[in-house]
């Protein structure tokens, strides 16, 4: 996802430097030694894989102390909301520009310059970002004005697009049941009532019970468990979210974690 974001920057104009955790270089961007020299731009992006990653390299290192004055950095790993109020206060005090800006869309659609963005920090921050995150997608949706904003929505929807996987599961386990195909089942569903990309995607996958690499398990049973954390805060009761954690625990448990995150399915449907 990265080096996708990194190459159309590139190829829309920007001069891009790039600092890569497992190294290998990029084309149309000049890799340097370290994280430090990734921020004397006007914007830095990252895109570190979790709250883990990002403590390590940006906080417990004090990486923004060196930062260039008048920086934006925009984050557009999906991370904790507990975390991003941190993050927040950590570039506070240093007082650089933070732009949450996670994002909806897997590597092929990050190729294609085509993620929707959701942004939310200071208005002035995310207008000065505003190009170079025109040029690696598609449209920038505007959550709020505090970065945790955003996460808390990119949870929700990662949260969704699970419960699309496990209810298209359900509905193949009833309908099966009763000897209807189930291609047949998922070509009327896309045809008909549930014809958004979440049920494109991985339709195909539930058809074929083939799970090839896509977005992780692992990273998808992350998600949801920072999707629980943060329910917390709520008033209601989230019971559906249980049921899609468990079922992605149990995918990761039964060695699927480096499968695409819809590998979920396998436990409703039976196939192992």
């Amino acid at each position: 996802m990265g080096r996708a974001i990194a190459r159309n920057l590139a190829a829309a104009g920007h001069t891009v430097v790039a600092w890569n955790r497992s190294g290998g270089n990029v084309e149309g961007v000049r890799v340097v030694d370290t994280p430090a020299q990734a921020l004397q731009g006007d914007m830095a992006l990252t895109m570190l894989s979790e709250d883990t990653a990002i403590r390590s390299v940006l906080v417990e290192s004090d990486l923004l102390a060196g930062a260039r004055p008048g920086l934006v950095h925009v984050v557009a790993s999906t991370i904790s909301v507990a975390f991003a109020r941190e993050l927040a206060e950590h570039h506070r005090i240093h007082g650089v520009a933070l732009v949450a800006a996670p994002v909806l869309g897997r590597p092929d659609v990050a190729a294609r310059a085509e993620l929707n963005i959701l942004a939310a920090g200071a208005t002035s921050a995310i207008e000065q970002a505003r190009p170079a995150l025109e040029a690696i997608g598609k449209r920038i949706w505007h959550l709020g004005e505090e970065p945790h904003m955003a996460y808390a929505a990119k949870l929700a929807c990662n949260m969704m697009i699970t419960f699309a996987i496990e209810a298209m599961a359900e509905a193949v386990v009833l309908t099966e049941a009763h000897g209807v195909p189930r291609e047949r089942f998922l070509d009327l569903i896309l045809g008909t009532l549930f014809n958004s990309r979440p049920y494109q995607t991985y339709s195909g996958n539930l058809i074929k019970n083939e799970y090839p690499p896509g977005f992780k398990a692992t990273l998808g049973l992350k998600d949801l468990r920072l999707a629980k954390v943060a329910a917390g805060d709520a008033k209601g009761a989230l019971p559906m979210l249980d049921i899609v954690h468990a079922r992605m625990q149990e995918a990761v448990d039964a060695g699927y974690g480096d499968h695409d995150w819809s590998a979920l399915a396998r436990t409703t449907l039976g196939e192992r």
